[in-house]
Parts: C-alpha cells; structure tokens; sequence
C-alpha cells in the first residue's frame, strides 16, 4: 500500500512539473476601455474554449526603426509656457525608461501649419549662397525641447526632418503656399538641407534621415506646402539633393521620397525605383495615413516593399486631424465618434473611406496593418497641443497623444498615448516582425523578436466582447483573456525560447 502510495505521488509531481514546464512565461500589459492603462495584467477569466495564436519566430520579416512622434514648434511651446514638473513629466511619458521610450521621431523644416507664425532659414531673398542661413527661429522652444529629450532617452532617437516649403522666394508663385521650387534654386534648396544638418549638428543633435518635401501633392492650398511630381522629386534627389550631400560627406543622412498618403503610393515607388541611377540616394518612402480612416492600403504596401524590398517604408505622419481633443472624457476616445476631413470635404467617390471611427481603433488598426505590411517605423504627429487643439496658426485643430491646459498647468493623457506605448515600450529598434498563425477573426496581432531575444506579441480586441486565445510558441502555451476594447502587449522572457 505504502509503495502504491508513493508511486501516485510520484506521478503526480511528474505531472506537475511537465504542466509548468508546457506553460509560456509572459507578462501582459494591457489599455482598455474599461479604464486600464498599460496595466500588468496577473490572472485571467479565460473560458472552456479559446482559439490558438501560434508564434512562428523562424518566419522573419522587416526590421524595425522605430516608433515615435514629431517635435513641433507648437507642441515644444507648449511644454515651455507648463510648470516644470508638468513639462519633466511628459518628457519621462515619451522618452524616458518609465515611459513610452519613443525611438523614432520626426521634425519639420522652417515653419508648419503647427507653428506659431510663417518662417523659414532662408529669409534674405536672392541669397542663393544661403550666407545667411539661421535657424534662429527653432532655439526657443524645439531645441530645448529635442535637446531635454536626449538627455532623458537612455538608449537615444532617430530623428527624420521636413521641409513644408521652400522660401517663397525660391518658388514660382511666390507664396508660402502651393507652387513649385524653381529650377534656378534646385542647388540652392540642396545646400539648404546641408546647412541644416550642419546647423543641428552644431547644436549636439544629429539628424538620421531627411523627407524631401511634406505632402508634395498639396494640402488643398492651406498651408505651408510645394508641390512635385514623382518625376521631379526623383530628379531633384538625382541630380542635386543626392550629389550634394554626398559630397558634404553626409552620406549617412537617409533621403526618404514621396511623405503622403498611401493610395498615390504605387506610383511614387515606380518612379523613384526606377533604374539603379534614380534610387541611388533614396533610402526609402515616408508614407501618412490620410486617405483613410480605416483602410490600410495593404496592396500598395506590400507593391513598394517587393519594388525594393531594400529600401525604409515608413509611416512619418498620422494624427485625429479636424477634430477639437476632448478634455478628460476617456470614452470618447473609444467611441466611434471621430472624424477626420474627407467626412465632411472628401470627393463624393471617396466618402466612403471617411465614416466615423473610433481614434484608438484607428491607431492600434494602422499601426498592427503597417507592421504586418513592411512597414519599418511609425511616427505620431504633434506629442502635444492644447485644448483647442493647437497652437496652430492655420487654425487647423488637431488632438495628440496629450493634451495640456496651459493657463492652469494641467496634463492629460489621452488612451492614444497608451495605445502607442503598447508599440514604442515593447518593440524596440532592430527587433524583426516574426510570423504568427491567428485563428480568431475578432482579434488583431502583430508579432516582433527584439535583439534582446524577448518577443512582443500585440494583441488587439476592437469588440464589444472579451475574447479568449491560447498563445503558443513551440511546445509551450497559455491561456489569456482580452477585456472588450482593449490592446495587450504580451512580453515573453527569452527563457522560453
């Protein structure tokens, strides 16, 4: 009896141990509509019957840049008229250990719709040697504001910049808005993005990549813009931006082409890919989001990856455009009440990429979208804008990430700041998306192995319902539940690979 006893005790241990060692280690993190907000999630209500998420880490695809937002005139003004606890505060949300750790950010060159007036480095007109080049308008609030970031980010950022506009001088029309660079100041607006890097260089930030031009299609004549055409931005990097920064010897500076919407994007990367001549100095395409506020446009992605499967695609603006932020009211963020500015100006063929959507829908369906189609790197738009959704001198409103109040120094971090940080916290710069097999169609998932060896699995529930999922890798797996609405990041350790 005693050796029978024994034996069921040994077996049950045996059990035992094999169910631990079977079980996945992770943590989970998770934002909701219910009000978590990227909260360690330890146990979980999960039912009889679950579907699987397989991780396939043998299947790899892009490598990551990055995820991150933009340094604007306006957003870097605002966190100078806060107190300081409130303007440390945001800078450790965004760039610091604790916080979202953004590692790829965006800037823009001369003045935007998101600046406090109209300006540019190049003032003194016919100056085509640019021996007056400042960027004298940028040490008051973005400086500070980039060099405050660098001092806080433990492992650093990339930084892309943009040019909105040539000086109107240097322009056919004239005007701050629309019209084309002239032929006549092709090198002159070449060495302008030379003096720039130098200018920030002196300055003790480095500038990784650069956009050559913001929306070269136009913003329907509204603000700060100029105007190519695929061949034209081709040739230019050909012929003058290319050449001169090489032989600046900043050969290290990525030129992104085309920096618009996604729908436009086949015949950019046709052009610009054309021969080995015409992509020499392109490292890549910067794409924006505004065709849609839910369409990926996954076949126009996949299209510029296969046409050069070598070069950056990535994301380098999105943002709740034509929306006032609201103030405290978590809900509205994940109520389908946003809408963007085709829901009310698009052309009546395209109404029906505008409806109403709900903004952490769109963030956490764009960014899941991008990744599983190369795309490499993700950047937000303005990391802060006040109540009324500026500062803006176009009065164009937008909402960010977080908002402030800055007559009462107040902060308020809306659920898209922690929808983002699902991304920029937990997939880190060199981590490459790895395959995954999904067999719930009411979730969303990307995957990516960081070059620490940890994976990061993001998970998606747009729903009205919790759902279940079992995530395996391997021989390992375990049971997780999804609140209704929410994001998780699921982190699992190297030791279980």
């Amino acid at each position: 009896m005693r050796t029978k006893c024994i034996f069921t005790l040994l077996v049950a241990v045996m059990l035992s141990a094999c169910s631990t060692d079977n079980k996945l280690n992770v943590e989970v993190y998770e934002t909701s509509a219910n009000g978590n907000q990227l909260k360690k999630v330890t146990e979980f209500a999960v039912g009889e019957k679950t579907y699987n998420i397989k991780l396939l880490p043998d299947e790899k695809f892009q490598t990551i840049t990055g995820f991150g937002g933009s340094f604007t005139e306006s957003s870097a003004y605002l966190l100078n008229k806060l107190g300081e606890d409130n303007r440390n505060k945001i800078l450790e949300a965004y760039f610091g250990e604790s916080g979202a750790k953004y590692s790829l950010t965006r800037t823009h060159m001369n003045s935007c719709d998101f600046s406090l007036s109209q300006y540019s480095y190049a003032a003194v007109e016919g100056d085509i040697d640019l021996k007056n080049f400042s960027i004298d308008d940028d040490r008051d609030d973005i400086i500070p504001m980039i060099k405050d970031a660098m001092a806080i980010s433990k492992d650093g950022f990339k930084i892309i910049s943009s040019p909105w506009t040539a000086p109107p001088w240097m322009k056919d029309n004239k005007e701050w808005v629309g019209g084309k660079l002239l032929p006549e100041y092709y090198d002159t607006w070449a060495l302008f993005f030379s003096k720039y890097i130098d200018a920030y260089k002196a300055e003790g930030i480095d500038i990784w990549g650069l956009t050559v031009e913001n929306e070269p299609l136009g913003n329907g004549n509204n603000w700060e813009s100029m105007h190519y055409s695929p061949e034209e931005m081709t040739l230019f990097v050909q012929n003058h931006l290319g050449p001169k920064l090489e032989a600046d010897g900043k050969v290290d500076v990525k030129i992104l082409g085309y920096d618009q919407n996604r729908e436009h994007l086949k015949e950019w990367v046709d052009e610009m890919y054309k021969n080995e001549a015409t992509s020499k100095y392109f490292a890549g395409t910067a794409i924006h989001w505004y065709a849609s506020t839910f369409e990926v446009f996954p076949d126009e992605l996949q299209y510029a990856h296969k046409k050069d499967p070598s070069k950056y695609l990535i994301q380098s603006e999105a943002c709740v455009d034509s929306e006032v932020p609201k103030w405290q009211d978590d809900k509205w963020y994940w109520s389908k009440e946003g809408t963007d500015w085709g829901y009310d100006w698009a052309p009546e063929k395209d109404k029906h990429l505008h409806p109403k959507y709900t903004p952490v829908n769109r963030y956490a369906r764009d960014i899941i979208g991008c990744l599983n189609n190369w795309v490499d790197g993700w950047v937000d738009w303005n990391m802060v804008l006040d109540t009324q959704g500026g500062p803006n001198w176009f009065k164009n409103w937008c909402v960010a990430p977080v908002i402030v109040d800055p007559e009462k120094d107040e902060v308020y971090f809306t659920p898209i700041y922690y929808t983002l940080s699902h991304f920029s916290k937990f997939i880190r710069p060199g981590a490459t998306r790895i395959g995954f097999e999904n067999a719930n169609e009411a979730l969303m998932v990307t995957a990516a192995e960081n070059p620490d060896g940890t994976i990061a699995v993001v998970v998606f529930n747009q729903g009205s319902d919790p759902q279940d999922f079992t995530l395996s890798l391997g021989g390992k797996a375990i049971d997780i539940n999804i609140n209704a609405q929410a994001i998780q990041t699921i982190i699992l350790p190297t030791k279980n690979n």
